[in-house]
């Protein structure tokens, strides 16, 4: 569940990745040290801290590398409270520390932290990364757990989800969350309509988010859609339509 508390992304092994996200994590945190009051500098970061955390091998390494994020995410909404990027990937930083923390107490509290910062990025720009706050809080409702142990709840889940697909329908990863969320919860109609939804706008983001920053993510995609595909024919044992 704390895995998918980081906004959900599967991690690959692919060494290219891995080594592409390294080296941005490392010249985020030069260009951060060089001017440490500079805010595109600490959205850097914290991005980069996400995305090198991402590749991990063990738990003591994801929590070293979330807390570079944190501790500049932190000082940036310090002095700026306004800055929706700074909120927002301090959410996700936050995630990536509650992965390695987990399971624990401490874990668990940091899910409310998360909450916070999701809930402050949406107030100040809820179309930030392609509604990216709103798109976290709905999967952060969906893999919690519910009351009392957590915040979990199918409701808000799927009021968040859907408010991410209607900000940006055109970004995969929105579509694929409703897809993935609805077969989760055994519901074929919604998962047809979320995959063809998904079908239509495939070929358009192949070419509009192209080039080596998007690697990442059209690997992670790609294998996500392979797998609903099964994961459709398992459940209800009939293919989804091409």
């Amino acid at each position: 569940m704390l895995a998918a508390l980081a906004a959900v992304a599967q991690p690959t092994t692919n060494a290219v990745l891995a080594a592409r996200a390294g080296q941005a994590f490392d010249r985020a945190q030069k260009e951060y040290a060089a001017q440490p009051e500079d805010a595109p500098a600490a959205c850097q970061l914290g991005r980069a801290t996400y995305d090198w955390a991402e590749f991990a091998t063990n738990a003591e390494q994801r929590g070293t590398i979330a807390q570079v994020g944190i501790a500049a995410c932190r000082q940036l909404v310090a002095r700026d409270p306004g800055s929706a990027a700074g909120h927002y990937y301090l959410g996700m930083d936050y995630g990536e520390l509650a992965e390695a923390e987990a399971p624990s107490l401490a874990a668990y509290r940091l899910i409310r932290e998360i909450e916070n910062e999701f809930k402050t990025a949406a107030e100040l720009d809820e179309r930030l990364n392609s509604a990216g706050p709103v798109r976290n809080l709905g999967l952060l409702y969906r893999d919690a757990p519910g009351w009392p142990l957590s915040i979990g709840s199918r409701h808000k889940a799927r009021e968040y989800l859907e408010r991410a697909a209607a900000l940006a329908p055109d970004y995969p990863e929105n579509q694929m969350n409703l897809l993935e969320t609805h077969l989760r919860w055994h519901q074929a109609a919604e998962a047809e309509a979320a995959w063809r939804k998904l079908n239509a706008i495939w070929p358009a983001a192949r070419t509009n988010l192209a080039g080596a920053a998007w690697d990442f993510d059209w690997a992670d995609w790609t294998f996500r859609r392979e797998v609903a595909k099964g994961d459709f024919q398992k459940a209800f044992k009939r293919p989804l339509e091409p």
